[in-house]
């Protein structure tokens, strides 16, 4: 199979999805909607964190590492610190034989 109709395909399928999100960026939602929202991120985020955390069998380590760093983010509000104080906690709980 040639190149082209790959790439013409991919384009196909990937331009009407990309031009619908942006086009539907100028609607204007009531307030169920976007209270509703403004969770997403976080409910995206639990959901690709929660197995790799709970479904490994280090998962001690990493609970102890998620925990501190959730808890470094929540009080300071700066991402480079939790994710920096979570895997120090992580590298400490596994040197420590946790």
């Amino acid at each position: 199979m040639s190149a082209l109709p790959v790439i013409l395909l991919m384009w196909g399928v990937t331009y009407p999805v990309r031009l619908l999100g942006l086009s539907l960026g100028r609607l204007q939602l009531p307030p169920f909607w976007l209270a509703f929202l403004r969770f997403v991120p976080v409910s995206v985020f639990a959901a690709l964190i929660v197995p790799d955390v709970l479904g490994s069998p280090e998962w001690p380590r990493r609970l102890v590492g998620c925990a501190v760093g959730m808890g470094l983010m929540w009080r300071s509000r700066n991402l480079a610190l939790g994710i920096m104080g979570g895997l120090a906690a992580y590298w400490v709980a596994r040197l420590a034989g946790l």
